[in-house]
């Protein structure tokens, strides 16, 4: 396969020249105007972050890229899913409350907001898998597959399960619905925390199974009914997840992350393949976990830049290959393993920062399912 053109700039400006300008500059010279946006819905997929998290990417950043999307004739909005977990993006309300505390709204993005798979994260789209082999069919919100071209903007981080949170992670993860994203994890059902659960029944109206009944039981005396979910009959859609308005319910059981990653891959071709996609990172408070966590702790690498490219796979690797030439920093998760006396070199920075997690084979399997190719050649601009 022919390797794969990715763009790179650093965050280096001089003076009267913005960053935002400078991301304009390189997403135009990696060939961002070859695309027909003309009169064209497009969506432009990103993380608003979880309340208490502060290295999500700057709305500015999301504003240069709509406005060069507005110049082309295009019609841009941003978007997410919403989350599997309990937390302050698990419904549409509440994720947009999040995106517009954390600055994400119309007068500093220049364009809408529109919550992927809905309210409750249950509008959503079965999207055939092109060569998928664990997934036939994807389930990504309606919102995103209904746009006519797709842009991912993403923050490339660490994460504690897929080693890093890149291109693949935003697009695959991030576009699924609640059913999608409980399809990517697999392994597991929905359960449900009784000391939160107040005996609503909000779940087992929402449920399409119905697998959730209320059994008795005896709390400080008295006798109170709480949520239970029969293994049985459930079939994993997440519906119940967002229904519960106290945080009762989550999905507690991940599959492999080796499978995890493989899936992710599939979600992304499920989005990627038949319209047109451009993808652009930034390397940039590169924090050890996932920007859903409420927090986030001290950056284990130096800011890199910005990379854009027409290839997720290839951006992706690319942004690895930097990574891993970069120097850590000492006071950081990366750095205080790798000065205590029990560090095993890994010789793979996401690996010495989370020991557990498995990145490889994602970019492995994308490719094999023709997502893209690892090969790539990177073109530097000033």
């Amino acid at each position: 396969m022919e390797k794969s053109k990715v763009y790179f700039t650093d965050f280096r400006t001089g003076l009267g020249v913005s960053l935002p300008a400078k991301l304009q500059k390189l997403i135009r010279k990696a060939g961002i105007d070859s695309i027909d946006f003309d009169g064209k819905f497009t969506a432009i997929k990103m993380h608003f972050g979880e309340l208490g998290n502060l290295a999500y990417l700057r709305p500015n950043y999301a504003k240069a890229v709509a406005d060069v999307v507005k110049e082309l004739g295009g019609l841009p909005y941003l978007t997410d899913c919403n989350t599997l977990y309990p937390g302050s993006r698990k419904n549409a309300l509440e994720h947009l409350e999040c995106a517009n505390i954390n600055g994400f709204n119309t007068i500093t993005t220049g364009c809408q907001i529109i919550i992927g798979d809905g309210l409750r994260g249950t509008d959503d789209v079965a999207v055939p898998v092109h060569n998928g082999e664990y997934c036939q069919e994807a389930y990504i919100g309606r919102g995103i597959m209904d746009a006519d071209i797709f842009i991912s903007l993403t923050h490339f981080k660490g994460h504690e399960q897929a080693g890093f949170g890149g291109a693949i992670k935003n697009i695959g993860m991030g576009c699924g619905s609640r059913a999608g994203k409980m399809q990517q994890h697999k392994s597991g059902h929905p359960h449900v925390n009784e000391a939160l659960c107040r005996g609503c029944l909000r779940c087992a109206k929402e449920c399409g199974s119905d697998a959730i009944f209320y059994p008795e039981r005896i709390v400080n005396g008295k006798t109170v009914k709480r949520a239970h979910i029969d293994p049985e009959l459930c079939k994993g859609c997440g519906r119940c997840i967002g229904a519960c308005g106290f945080d009762a319910i989550s999905n507690n059981n991940d599959d492999a992350p080796q499978m995890l990653g493989r899936r992710m891959a599939e979600y992304t071709q499920a989005v990627c393949y038949g319209r047109p996609c451009f993808h652009i990172s930034l390397i940039c408070d590169v924090s050890p976990n996932c920007d859903c966590h409420g927090e986030n702790d001290a950056p284990i690498l130096p800011d890199i830049g910005m990379l854009a490219s027409f290839d997720p796979v290839a951006l992706d690797q690319a942004c690895v290959d930097l990574c891993e030439n970069a120097t850590p920093i000492r006071n950081s998760q990366l750095g205080d393993n790798m000065a205590s006396p029990h560090f095993h070199d890994h010789g793979d920075v996401w690996m010495n920062s989370n020991p557990n997690v498995a990145w490889k084979e994602t970019l492995e399997h994308a490719e094999k399912i023709g997502l893209g190719t690892r090969s790539y050649e990177l073109i530097t601009m000033k």
